[in-house]
């Protein structure tokens, strides 16, 4: 299936597709558009719009894309409801909800600024978010306990 949303991703268009191809569709295609265009070239490519005011797939109240999609497909993971949690913080300027969340945002915007391309940018984007669910889902409770005294 195509999906597709507004170019210069930053948080939840770069988490979204990551969830989709770990969780929904594995063969699932990203495009990236103008945002006036967004509708447009999804009824053109039968591509399923996403986050994006007036998608299905988009923000809800306090919740972001990621969690939508989560909810819509029954995803039941741990891992990735912590992982839901940081997304949503760090995409609705919520940093009070997970420490990781300020990380985040940083190293997407960084990221943006850095890789003008959007689909190079979503491939290191995907290993951003493989990092983030193998800390989350194998080494969430280990600790940093380097200390400089011996």
């Amino acid at each position: 299936m195509k999906w597709i949303t507004r170019e210069r991703p930053k948080i939840d268009r770069i988490a979204c597709p990551w969830l989709i191809k770990n969780f929904v569709d594995k063969s699932a295609e990203f495009i990236y558009v103008p945002k006036e265009q967004v509708f447009a070239k999804a009824e053109e490519l039968n591509a399923i719009p996403y986050d994006i005011p007036g998608a299905e797939y988009s923000h809800e109240g306090d919740f972001c894309t990621f969690d939508y999609i989560i909810r819509k497909h029954n995803i039941t993971d741990s891992a990735i409801d912590q992982l839901a949690v940081i997304v949503r913080a760090a995409d609705t300027d919520s940093f009070e909800l997970a420490p990781q969340a300020a990380g985040l945002w940083a190293i997407s915007a960084g990221l943006s600024y850095n890789i003008k391309d959007d689909h190079e940018q979503l491939i290191i984007g995907m290993k951003i978010y493989d990092a983030l669910y193998s800390w989350a889902k194998h080494v969430y409770s280990e600790k940093h306990n380097w200390s400089p005294t011996l």
